[in-house]
């Protein structure tokens, strides 16, 4: 895991293009005696490979491979451009993140930054960071931008008998995954909720929240609360904006009309749902024609060069794509997703299981197959 300090971090940088930004820190990384002078040809030479920006104003350049034994031990060099470095493409990139990696650890540090690629506003918090320590809590993901909610937040089919059980068990569930205190149990069975319609309920409060995060409970008794149906709650724990983006895809499900999808889906799929992913079948609705297993053939696994080569392969195609590796913990994500990819942790050997649904699947996964045995742009 990347543990970054103060004195990694370099602020108020300025560079007339990428290059120049890659050299300024590559003499940061020999300074720090972290790797030898001749390193900056490898992190040059990988720069004009593929372009080493990941998004949300996030760079990462590296060496190459055959530049590691320059390196003396592993480790980082964080430099803050508040002015912005044109990265190609379009990009901008606030922060660059040096890696002199002795092996395949900076497959760590972006499995890491995950969810701060994937989380809306970083890249203007990144830009008008004005402390050390703001854009280490922006980089370990200590910034909340998305709000807590999985499996342990969910509880189906309750035995609920009025509405008080349904938010008492909410609230509990928040209090249990430390998003909210006891005080917030006992505030939250105090409020009335919102009825959304067709069974479906809403409540929140900000009162003794720790962190922002939903729960959502369903209940298989047959209950009322104010002469309307009760079959399930969501309830907010809200001491910031993280919410939002949750708050509003119920909003659209509401005003089409369809929160029955809520109340009738698994756990997975109102992860999804609520999440705004792509809902998961069961493995039952998928031929298993369109499913397939290739072994990573890359001496380092998927970093950034082979995943967006692999990204780049499935995004030719119009399928649902999914991608679960095998050898780590086997969740699918989508294949289209550069950061959802990388954060696989892929290793060389490792064994990845594809799996497409639509009218050009099997041409997908052929396509694929064959790019993953050529060496995705390795040889």
């Amino acid at each position: 895991m990347l543990k970054l300090d103060t004195s990694d971090i370099t602020l108020s940088q300025a560079a007339d293009n990428k290059f120049d930004a890659i050299k300024r820190i590559a003499s940061s990384l020999t300074d720090k005696n972290l790797v030898q002078s001749g390193y900056v040809d490898g992190m040059l030479n990988r720069e004009n490979q593929n372009s080493t920006f990941l998004g949300n104003g996030i760079a990462i350049p590296h060496g190459t491979t055959d530049t590691r034994n320059m390196v003396n031990t592993t480790g980082v060099a964080v430099h803050h451009f508040p002015q912005g470095v044109d990265w190609g493409d379009g990009n901008v990139a606030y922060v660059a993140i040096g890696i002199a990696a002795k092996s395949d650890e900076h497959l760590g540090i972006l499995k890491q930054l995950t969810k701060v690629l994937s989380a809306d506003g970083v890249e203007q918090r990144l830009r008008d960071a004005k402390s050390e320590q703001e854009i280490i809590a922006l980089l370990n993901g200590d910034v909340q931008f998305e709000a807590e909610f999985d499996a342990s937040l969910i509880q189906l089919q309750f035995p609920a008998s009025d509405m008080v059980q349904m938010c008492a068990v909410a609230g509990s569930l928040l209090k249990n995954t430390g998003c909210a205190e006891n005080a917030f149990v006992a505030d939250i069975v105090t409020k009335s909720p919102t009825h959304l319609g067709k069974g479906l309920w809403l409540i929140g409060s900000d009162q003794h929240v720790l962190r922002t995060g939903l729960s959502f409970v369903s209940t298989i008794n047959d209950c009322e609360y104010q002469g309307q149906k009760v079959h399930a709650l969501i309830a907010f724990a809200a001491c910031n904006n993280a919410h939002l983006d949750v708050l509003q895809r119920i909003t659209e499900l509401v005003f089409q009309q369809k929160q029955q999808s809520l109340i009738d889906a698994n756990a997975k799929q109102l992860i999804a749902l609520l999440k705004g992913e792509v809902v998961e079948h069961s493995s039952s609705d998928q031929s298993t024609d369109n499913i397939a297993t290739f072994k990573i053939k890359n001496a380092h696994g998927l970093h950034a060069r082979p995943g967006a080569m692999l990204v780049a392969e499935a995004k030719k195609f119009e399928s649902n794509i999914r991608v679960a590796n095998l050898d780590g913990d086997s969740k699918a994500v989508n294949a289209k997703s550069l950061m959802k990819v990388i954060a696989l942790g892929v290793k060389h050997g490792h064994q990845l299981q594809f799996t497409a649904e639509g009218h050009d699947a099997a041409q997908a996964l052929e396509a694929i197959g064959c790019a993953i045995n050529s060496g995705l742009g390795e040889g």
